[in-house]
């Protein structure tokens, strides 16, 4: 806490540093009551309709560690913790993460759909948070983080071979990705990737230790109730999912890859 607040005050001077020299084109301020990641409003000032579009920069304070890792406030990657665990740091991994997307890009096909999917799956996660009241909705919400949803797109993605995410493949990969959050749901168990995972490419440059940790349950927080619920909303939403693809996706992209 004595951290978020340290951060919090330098975000303030440095802000102040610059907002005169900004101010004639746009208004930069940071969002009242400054959560965690802190929100950097930028609002341009133009006589441009196009150009009124607002603009929200996070700002989250990382302790590194070496080697791409580094350590961030655990409210700046995912839901806020239960009260009784209070504030506390956990491993960021997001540089692996990129050194990963940018080894699958040269592994998948030109067209593959695995960033699409995982969009969709974002929308598929909005769209059934709407049909529930608040307190189960901020439930389902913590869950199905995104950090939860990147994952098990990760390992179904590892798993299949690369030209099974052809574009043209898109609803039968999301059915993948969704059937195995169900089935982790329903086990109460989703494995980190990068902790105790000795099977990742080498070409990562993985530190050691991440391979050999223990692994980790992603999952580990939640009571099986909660779970089961949640599998049980996710099989509900993805039942109204291909249809809702096919009418989005445009004419065009419906003939050169007819689902």
């Amino acid at each position: 806490a004595l951290v978020a607040r340290w951060f919090q005050a330098q975000v303030q001077r440095c802000l102040g540093a610059v907002r005169s020299r900004l101010q004639e084109r746009s208004r930069v301020q940071l969002a009242a009551g400054a959560p965690c990641p802190l929100a950097l409003q930028v609002a341009p000032r133009s006589d441009y309709v196009c150009c009124h579009l607002s603009l929200a920069v996070h700002l989250t304070p990382a302790i590194p560690l070496g080697e791409g890792l580094y350590l961030t406030p655990w409210a700046c990657a995912q839901p806020p913790a239960p009260a009784h665990l209070g504030t506390f740091w956990t491993l960021n991994v997001s540089k692996a993460e990129q050194r990963l997307l940018g080894w699958l890009r040269d592994q998948v096909p030109e067209d593959s759909c695995h960033l699409k999917c995982l969009q969709i799956l974002k929308g598929l996660r909005e769209l059934g948070g709407r049909a529930l009241e608040p307190p189960w909705a901020a439930q389902w919400d913590r869950v199905l983080s995104s950090y939860v949803l990147k994952t098990a797109l990760f390992w179904v993605l590892l798993s299949s071979p690369w030209q099974a995410w052809e574009d043209r493949f898109l609803v039968a990969r999301l059915e993948d990705v969704v059937l195995f959050l169900v089935q982790g749901l329903q086990r109460g168990r989703l494995t980190h990737l990068f902790l105790g995972n000795p099977h990742l490419p080498d070409t990562l440059s993985l530190p050691k230790f991440l391979k050999e940790a223990s692994p980790v349950n992603l999952l580990a927080d939640f009571d099986q109730p909660t779970l089961d619920r949640v599998a049980s909303q996710l099989l509900s939403v993805w039942k109204q999912a291909p249809k809702i693809i096919r009418m989005y996706g445009s004419h065009r992209s419906r003939r050169q890859h007819p689902i």
